[in-house]
Protein backbone atom coordinates (compact mmCIF):
# COMPACT_ATOMS: atom_id res chain seq x y z
CA UNK A 1 0.00 0.00 0.00
CA UNK A 2 1.46 3.91 -0.94
CA UNK A 3 1.91 6.06 1.76
CA UNK A 4 -0.93 8.03 2.19
CA UNK A 5 1.25 10.99 2.75
CA UNK A 6 2.80 11.25 -0.54
CA UNK A 7 0.06 9.70 -2.66
CA UNK A 8 -1.91 11.72 -4.76
CA UNK A 9 -5.95 12.00 -4.07
CA UNK A 10 -7.84 8.39 -3.50
CA UNK A 11 -10.59 7.91 -5.89
CA UNK A 12 -13.51 10.00 -4.35
CA UNK A 13 -11.39 11.70 -2.13
CA UNK A 14 -13.83 15.49 -3.07
CA UNK A 15 -16.95 13.18 -2.13
CA UNK A 16 -18.63 14.26 1.03
CA UNK A 17 -17.33 11.55 3.82
CA UNK A 18 -20.10 9.00 4.61
CA UNK A 19 -20.71 10.98 8.24
CA UNK A 20 -20.26 14.42 7.47
CA UNK A 21 -23.12 16.92 6.77
CA UNK A 22 -24.49 17.22 2.91
CA UNK A 23 -24.17 20.55 1.62
CA UNK A 24 -21.84 22.44 4.26
CA UNK A 25 -20.11 25.71 3.60
CA UNK A 26 -17.11 24.33 4.36
CA UNK A 27 -17.22 22.09 0.55
CA UNK A 28 -17.30 25.50 -0.67
CA UNK A 29 -14.38 26.79 0.41
CA UNK A 30 -10.69 27.03 -0.93
CA UNK A 31 -9.27 26.04 2.71
CA UNK A 32 -11.67 22.91 2.81
CA UNK A 33 -8.99 19.94 3.02
CA UNK A 34 -7.58 21.44 6.42
CA UNK A 35 -11.41 22.59 7.37
CA UNK A 36 -12.43 19.04 7.47
CA UNK A 37 -9.39 18.19 9.26
CA UNK A 38 -10.86 20.17 12.38
CA UNK A 39 -14.39 18.78 11.53
CA UNK A 40 -16.26 21.61 10.92
CA UNK A 41 -18.78 20.11 8.48
CA UNK A 42 -19.30 18.16 11.46
CA UNK A 43 -20.43 19.71 14.58
CA UNK A 44 -21.50 17.25 16.20
CA UNK A 45 -18.15 16.62 17.53
CA UNK A 46 -17.33 19.82 19.48
CA UNK A 47 -21.13 20.32 20.93
CA UNK A 48 -20.35 16.82 23.21
CA UNK A 49 -16.97 17.98 24.24
CA UNK A 50 -18.60 21.88 25.06
CA UNK A 51 -22.22 19.96 26.79
CA UNK A 52 -20.01 19.18 29.82
CA UNK A 53 -18.95 22.03 30.15
CA UNK A 54 -21.94 23.59 30.14
CA UNK A 55 -23.38 20.99 32.46
CA UNK A 56 -20.92 22.21 34.81
CA UNK A 57 -20.84 26.17 34.31
CA UNK A 58 -24.69 25.34 35.23
CA UNK A 59 -24.12 23.30 38.14
CA UNK A 60 -22.10 25.80 39.27
CA UNK A 61 -24.33 29.00 39.18
CA UNK A 62 -26.96 26.90 41.02
CA UNK A 63 -24.13 26.01 43.84
CA UNK A 64 -22.76 29.67 43.61
CA UNK A 65 -26.48 31.03 44.04
CA UNK A 66 -25.70 32.78 40.95
CA UNK A 67 -28.97 34.16 38.33
CA UNK A 68 -27.66 32.51 35.51
CA UNK A 69 -24.57 30.63 34.01
CA UNK A 70 -21.48 32.77 33.28
CA UNK A 71 -22.43 34.07 29.78
CA UNK A 72 -18.66 34.70 29.10
CA UNK A 73 -17.69 31.34 30.24
CA UNK A 74 -20.15 29.67 28.27
CA UNK A 75 -19.14 31.56 25.10
CA UNK A 76 -14.97 31.04 25.90
CA UNK A 77 -16.53 27.12 26.20
CA UNK A 78 -17.85 27.57 22.93
CA UNK A 79 -14.68 28.75 20.99
CA UNK A 80 -12.44 26.85 22.85
CA UNK A 81 -14.31 23.39 21.98
CA UNK A 82 -14.18 24.20 18.41
CA UNK A 83 -10.78 25.28 18.00
CA UNK A 84 -9.25 22.03 20.90
CA UNK A 85 -11.98 19.53 18.74
CA UNK A 86 -10.19 20.62 15.75
CA UNK A 87 -6.70 20.33 17.18
CA UNK A 88 -7.44 17.23 18.04
CA UNK A 89 -8.82 15.15 15.32
CA UNK A 90 -6.07 16.66 13.40
CA UNK A 91 -3.53 15.39 15.89
CA UNK A 92 -5.70 11.34 15.75
CA UNK A 93 -5.61 12.05 11.65
CA UNK A 94 -1.78 12.33 11.70
CA UNK A 95 -1.57 9.24 13.95
CA UNK A 96 -3.92 7.98 12.41
CA UNK A 97 -3.67 7.88 8.79
CA UNK A 98 -2.75 4.73 7.47
CA UNK A 99 -5.33 3.36 9.63
CA UNK A 100 -7.71 5.25 8.00
CA UNK A 101 -6.52 3.98 4.24
CA UNK A 102 -8.00 1.20 5.40
CA UNK A 103 -11.48 1.77 6.62
CA UNK A 104 -14.84 2.52 4.25
CA UNK A 105 -15.72 5.65 6.37
CA UNK A 106 -12.36 7.14 6.95
CA UNK A 107 -10.41 6.77 3.68
CA UNK A 108 -11.27 10.31 2.70
CA UNK A 109 -10.41 12.20 4.96
CA UNK A 110 -7.90 14.77 3.93
CA UNK A 111 -4.65 12.73 5.33
CA UNK A 112 -5.44 9.47 3.96
CA UNK A 113 -6.93 10.77 0.95
CA UNK A 114 -3.26 12.91 0.26
CA UNK A 115 -5.12 16.00 0.19
CA UNK A 116 -2.95 16.95 3.18
CA UNK A 117 0.18 16.73 4.16
CA UNK A 118 1.15 15.45 7.54
CA UNK A 119 3.80 18.19 7.94
CA UNK A 120 1.14 20.65 6.45
CA UNK A 121 -1.13 18.90 8.85
CA UNK A 122 0.88 19.69 12.01
CA UNK A 123 1.49 23.00 11.40
CA UNK A 124 -2.70 23.74 11.40
CA UNK A 125 -2.69 21.54 14.83
CA UNK A 126 -0.40 23.74 16.04
CA UNK A 127 -2.12 27.22 15.20
CA UNK A 128 -5.15 26.09 16.90
CA UNK A 129 -3.53 24.43 20.03
CA UNK A 130 -2.26 27.85 20.41
CA UNK A 131 -5.59 29.58 19.76
CA UNK A 132 -7.48 27.55 22.13
CA UNK A 133 -4.28 28.26 24.83
CA UNK A 134 -5.17 32.13 24.61
CA UNK A 135 -9.14 31.33 25.40
CA UNK A 136 -7.67 29.03 28.47
CA UNK A 137 -5.76 32.11 29.52
CA UNK A 138 -8.57 33.50 30.03
CA UNK A 139 -9.53 31.77 33.32
CA UNK A 140 -8.51 31.80 36.79
CA UNK A 141 -5.21 29.79 37.11
CA UNK A 142 -6.49 26.85 38.37
CA UNK A 143 -8.58 26.66 35.66
CA UNK A 144 -5.50 27.05 33.38
CA UNK A 145 -3.80 24.36 34.60
CA UNK A 146 -6.58 22.10 34.74
CA UNK A 147 -6.93 22.43 31.41
CA UNK A 148 -3.54 21.81 30.73
CA UNK A 149 -3.63 18.72 32.66
CA UNK A 150 -6.00 17.45 30.33
CA UNK A 151 -3.12 17.19 27.09
CA UNK A 152 -1.70 13.81 28.45
CA UNK A 153 -4.40 12.20 27.98
CA UNK A 154 -5.76 14.05 24.57
CA UNK A 155 -2.20 12.60 23.45
CA UNK A 156 -2.69 8.91 24.00
CA UNK A 157 -6.17 8.82 22.82
CA UNK A 158 -5.23 7.91 19.29
CA UNK A 159 -3.29 4.88 20.59
CA UNK A 160 -5.40 3.18 22.62
CA UNK A 161 -7.57 1.75 19.92
CA UNK A 162 -4.34 -0.46 19.17
CA UNK A 163 -3.66 -1.60 22.56
CA UNK A 164 -6.97 -1.92 23.87
CA UNK A 165 -10.58 -2.78 23.78
CA UNK A 166 -11.61 0.22 25.42
CA UNK A 167 -11.02 3.20 23.63
CA UNK A 168 -13.57 4.88 24.19
CA UNK A 169 -12.96 5.01 27.89
CA UNK A 170 -10.53 7.11 27.30
CA UNK A 171 -12.05 9.16 24.82
CA UNK A 172 -14.17 9.75 27.75
CA UNK A 173 -11.69 10.86 29.86
CA UNK A 174 -10.93 13.53 27.34
CA UNK A 175 -14.24 14.62 25.89
CA UNK A 176 -15.59 15.26 29.55
CA UNK A 177 -12.79 17.11 30.48
CA UNK A 178 -14.93 20.60 30.95
CA UNK A 179 -17.20 18.95 33.44
CA UNK A 180 -14.39 19.84 35.81
CA UNK A 181 -13.31 22.83 34.31
CA UNK A 182 -16.82 24.57 34.57
CA UNK A 183 -16.89 24.22 38.20
CA UNK A 184 -13.48 25.72 38.95
CA UNK A 185 -13.80 28.62 36.43
CA UNK A 186 -16.75 29.44 39.00
CA UNK A 187 -15.39 28.42 42.16
CA UNK A 188 -11.38 28.29 41.41
CA UNK A 189 -11.43 24.48 42.80
CA UNK A 190 -13.09 21.23 42.57
CA UNK A 191 -15.46 19.56 44.18
CA UNK A 192 -18.06 16.61 44.53
CA UNK A 193 -20.43 18.13 41.65
CA UNK A 194 -17.75 18.33 39.03
CA UNK A 195 -16.03 15.01 40.19
CA UNK A 196 -19.80 13.49 39.25
CA UNK A 197 -20.45 15.58 36.58
CA UNK A 198 -16.96 14.34 34.98
CA UNK A 199 -18.10 10.49 35.80
CA UNK A 200 -21.49 11.41 34.16
CA UNK A 201 -19.99 12.73 31.17
CA UNK A 202 -17.59 10.15 30.45
CA UNK A 203 -20.10 6.98 31.18
CA UNK A 204 -22.26 9.11 28.44
CA UNK A 205 -19.06 9.50 26.26
CA UNK A 206 -18.60 5.75 26.22
CA UNK A 207 -22.19 4.83 25.78
CA UNK A 208 -22.58 7.76 22.84
CA UNK A 209 -19.22 6.92 21.24
CA UNK A 210 -20.21 2.69 21.11
CA UNK A 211 -22.76 3.42 19.40
CA UNK A 212 -20.44 5.34 17.00
CA UNK A 213 -18.49 2.33 16.89
CA UNK A 214 -21.04 -0.10 15.34
CA UNK A 215 -20.67 1.64 12.06
CA UNK A 216 -17.45 0.62 10.93
CA UNK A 217 -16.87 -3.12 13.51
CA UNK A 218 -16.80 -5.01 9.85
CA UNK A 219 -13.81 -2.77 8.62
CA UNK A 220 -12.55 -2.63 12.57
CA UNK A 221 -11.73 -6.48 12.36
CA UNK A 222 -10.13 -6.07 8.95
CA UNK A 223 -7.44 -3.39 10.04
CA UNK A 224 -6.86 -4.87 13.41
CA UNK A 225 -8.81 -1.39 14.95
CA UNK A 226 -10.34 -1.94 18.63
CA UNK A 227 -13.35 -1.17 20.04
CA UNK A 228 -15.74 -0.83 22.65
CA UNK A 229 -18.57 -2.08 20.19
CA UNK A 230 -15.90 -5.14 19.15
CA UNK A 231 -15.66 -6.11 22.59
CA UNK A 232 -19.21 -5.72 24.09
CA UNK A 233 -20.24 -7.54 20.42
CA UNK A 234 -24.14 -9.60 20.60
CA UNK A 235 -24.13 -7.17 24.05
CA UNK A 236 -23.65 -3.49 22.66
CA UNK A 237 -27.39 -2.24 23.59
CA UNK A 238 -27.03 -3.54 27.27
CA UNK A 239 -23.51 -2.02 27.76
CA UNK A 240 -24.59 0.71 26.30
CA UNK A 241 -27.48 0.76 28.85
CA UNK A 242 -25.47 0.21 31.78
CA UNK A 243 -23.47 3.65 30.57
CA UNK A 244 -26.43 5.34 30.14
CA UNK A 245 -27.53 4.37 33.50
CA UNK A 246 -24.15 5.33 35.34
CA UNK A 247 -24.69 8.84 33.20
CA UNK A 248 -27.87 9.49 34.77
CA UNK A 249 -26.90 8.30 37.81
CA UNK A 250 -23.63 10.46 38.37
CA UNK A 251 -25.68 13.22 36.86
CA UNK A 252 -28.76 13.13 39.04
CA UNK A 253 -26.28 12.79 42.24
CA UNK A 254 -24.78 16.46 41.26
CA UNK A 255 -28.04 17.73 40.52
CA UNK A 256 -29.29 16.63 44.17
CA UNK A 257 -26.12 17.75 45.91
CA UNK A 258 -26.25 21.31 44.24
CA UNK A 259 -29.76 21.70 45.35
CA UNK A 260 -30.99 21.83 42.12
CA UNK A 261 -34.87 23.18 41.81
CA UNK A 262 -37.61 21.80 39.19
CA UNK A 263 -36.28 23.14 35.86
CA UNK A 264 -33.18 21.01 36.48
CA UNK A 265 -34.80 17.82 37.32
CA UNK A 266 -36.86 18.03 34.53
CA UNK A 267 -33.82 18.48 32.41
CA UNK A 268 -32.48 15.82 34.07
CA UNK A 269 -35.86 13.92 32.90
CA UNK A 270 -35.60 14.87 29.46
CA UNK A 271 -32.08 13.33 29.15
CA UNK A 272 -32.57 10.06 30.67
CA UNK A 273 -35.86 9.72 28.59
CA UNK A 274 -33.57 10.58 25.47
CA UNK A 275 -31.17 8.21 26.75
CA UNK A 276 -33.64 5.40 27.06
CA UNK A 277 -34.87 6.19 23.46
CA UNK A 278 -31.54 5.72 21.95
CA UNK A 279 -30.63 2.17 23.88
CA UNK A 280 -34.62 1.02 22.55
CA UNK A 281 -33.35 1.65 18.77
CA UNK A 282 -29.88 -0.03 19.34
CA UNK A 283 -30.41 -3.64 18.48
CA UNK A 284 -30.30 -4.59 14.92
CA UNK A 285 -29.70 -0.96 13.78
CA UNK A 286 -28.14 -0.21 10.63
CA UNK A 287 -24.75 1.89 10.23
CA UNK A 288 -27.24 5.04 8.91
CA UNK A 289 -29.04 4.82 11.89
CA UNK A 290 -26.22 4.34 14.44
CA UNK A 291 -24.92 7.32 13.46
CA UNK A 292 -28.44 9.10 13.62
CA UNK A 293 -28.41 7.63 17.29
CA UNK A 294 -24.91 8.70 17.99
CA UNK A 295 -25.71 12.92 16.37
CA UNK A 296 -28.72 12.88 18.48
CA UNK A 297 -26.64 12.91 21.78
CA UNK A 298 -26.35 16.85 20.91
CA UNK A 299 -29.86 17.04 21.79
CA UNK A 300 -29.90 14.89 24.84
CA UNK A 301 -26.97 17.16 26.24
CA UNK A 302 -28.44 20.23 25.25
CA UNK A 303 -31.88 19.19 27.50
CA UNK A 304 -29.66 18.56 30.46
CA UNK A 305 -27.74 21.56 29.66
CA UNK A 306 -31.34 23.79 29.47
CA UNK A 307 -32.80 22.45 32.41
CA UNK A 308 -29.68 23.58 34.61
CA UNK A 309 -29.80 26.92 32.98
CA UNK A 310 -33.70 27.30 33.43
CA UNK A 311 -33.30 26.45 36.95
CA UNK A 312 -30.77 29.07 37.49
CA UNK A 313 -32.14 31.67 35.82
CA UNK A 314 -35.97 30.64 37.56
CA UNK A 315 -34.35 31.35 40.81
CA UNK A 316 -33.26 34.70 40.01
CA UNK A 317 -36.73 35.93 38.51
CA UNK A 318 -38.46 34.33 41.99
CA UNK A 319 -35.90 35.32 44.48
Amino acid sequence: MSDPIHAGPAPGADAPLPDALSGHWVDRRATRPFLKLARIERPIGWWLLLLPCWWSAGLAAIAAGRPYPDPWHCLLFLIGAVLMRGAGCTFNDIIDRKLDAEVARTRGRPLPSGQVTARAAAFFMVGLSLAGLAVLLQFNRFTVLLGIASLGIVAIYPFMKRITNMPQFVLGLAFSWGALLGWSAVFGRLDAPAYLAYAAAIAWTVGYDTIYAMQDIEDDVIAGIKSSARYFGDHTREAVALCFALAALFSASAIWLVGGGVFAWLGFAAFATHLGWQVSRIEGASAAEALRLFRSNEYAGLLLAGGLALDTIARGLFA
